[in-house]
């Protein structure tokens, strides 16, 4: 594997990093946390025509085509930036899942008004009753006709409030492990409430209650019963990139708290020069670049068409703790400054909780990697002489 990046990688990077730092500074981070809508629609029609938007979505469909590491590199510099709004939901919940499974007729009604920045999407799937598991799911449709009725509650839907479209995953035949199905749901459509759960981090996590909604049923997607395979790889691959918008975060406490320790002066010296402030730091440098490592590698099988569960899982694993501890020791060496929230370091320590409950929180993805560890054989590797 070669974790070189090309010189379209790194134009990537540079115009992403270059424009949310002009268009996206913390002083707007806060503002959107007090912001009704949760993101700043004028950056959101800007992010549409620099092609962000559709940067993962076939050419025909008014996208870029490219592939899965430069989405990765994106989301590394969002994660720079603390970018909110519904990107994520859009691109990566709905838009990758649409690609994979929806049908022809799908893809053209669907794909080319999310790469003009025209619809908003979103992934319903946790319940009260199951968290990140399908087992335990309640929500179900029922068959009328040639429609569906859906009836039940999702909690922890970013960004519902404001979506068009959400892709539902609903029980469409009790007892039976291919009893889910996931359906194409219009946002306004007659019988669904909307409600926005108050959490720290400020990201816009909804609650949405379905009361006998009617969903034709030319708008399943992927067919009857392939829900827990669409939600298999909506996880991998957004387990992944979450994962990426974490790293980002990480590296920048990192950057910003070194600098700091360069600046603040005690005893006479910059604190940077004591021992125990180098020695803290190295040990977060090596967890930092031990994620990265990690991360690249699960991003790098993904794009090959090679994608492991157990290294996702493990990376996602590893982006949970390590964020929240960099946050944590970075406050540690600010001092009591640290922990206040006009600090900008403050947002990342929020942000961190809320990234590690998206896509599974560090329990779910140990249950994960020991399921996978019962079958898994280590590579070979041979050393060259």
């Amino acid at each position: 594997m070669d974790f070189d990046f090309t010189e379209d990688h790194d134009m990537i990077r540079s115009s992403i990093r270059s424009v949310l730092e002009k268009e996206y500074p913390y002083a707007k981070v806060r503002e959107m946390e007090k912001d009704p809508k949760g993101y700043d629609p004028g950056l959101w029609r800007q992010m549409a025509e620099l092609g962000w938007l559709g940067i993962n979505l076939p050419e025909e469909y008014g996208g870029a085509g490219a592939g899965f590491l430069d989405l990765m590199i994106v989301f590394e510099e969002m994660g720079r930036r603390l970018l909110s709004g519904p990107f994520f939901s859009t691109v990566v919940l709905a838009s990758l899942p649409l690609i994979r499974y929806g049908s022809p007729e799908q893809k053209k009604e669907f794909l080319p008004p999310i790469a003009s920045g025209d619809r908003i999407w979103t992934l319903a799937f946790a319940e009260a009753s199951s968290g990140h598991h399908l087992s335990g799911m309640e929500l179900h449709a029922q068959q009328q006709g040639s429609a569906y009725r859906l009836s039940g509650t999702k909690i922890f839907v970013p960004y519902a409030h404001v979506a068009d479209h959400l892709l539902v995953v609903s029980r469409t035949e009790a007892h039976h492990e291919n009893g889910f199905t996931v359906f194409i749901v219009d946002g306004k459509l007659p019988g669904i409430t909307t409600e926005i759960i108050p959490t720290a981090a400020y990201d816009k996590q909804c609650e949405v209650s379905f009361d006998q909604v009617s969903v034709p049923e030319d708008l399943i997607l992927g067919g009857l019963g392939k829900g827990g395979e669409i939600v298999r790889f909506v996880f991998q691959h957004g387990a992944a990139l979450k994962s990426a918008e974490m790293l980002g975060g990480v590296l920048e406490v990192l950057e910003m708290t070194t600098a700091y320790t360069k600046e603040r002066v005690q005893f006479g010296r910059p604190i940077g020069s004591f021992q125990a402030i180098q020695h803290r730091l190295a040990d977060l440098l090596i967890e930092a670049e031990g994620l990265r490592y990690m991360l690249y590698q699960a991003c790098w099988a993904i794009s090959n068409g090679s994608a492991s569960d157990l290294v996702i899982s493990a990376a996602k694993a590893k982006a949970n703790e390590v964020y929240q501890r960099v946050c944590i020791d970075c406050m540690k060496i600010y001092g009591a400054v640290g922990f206040t929230k006009e600090l900008d370091l403050g947002l990342y320590h929020l942000r961190s909780k809320a990234s590690e409950q998206t896509l599974g929180d560090t329990p779910f993805h140990r249950e994960l990697i020991a399921t996978e560890l019962e079958h898994y054989e280590a590579p070979a590797y041979t050393l060259r002489k």
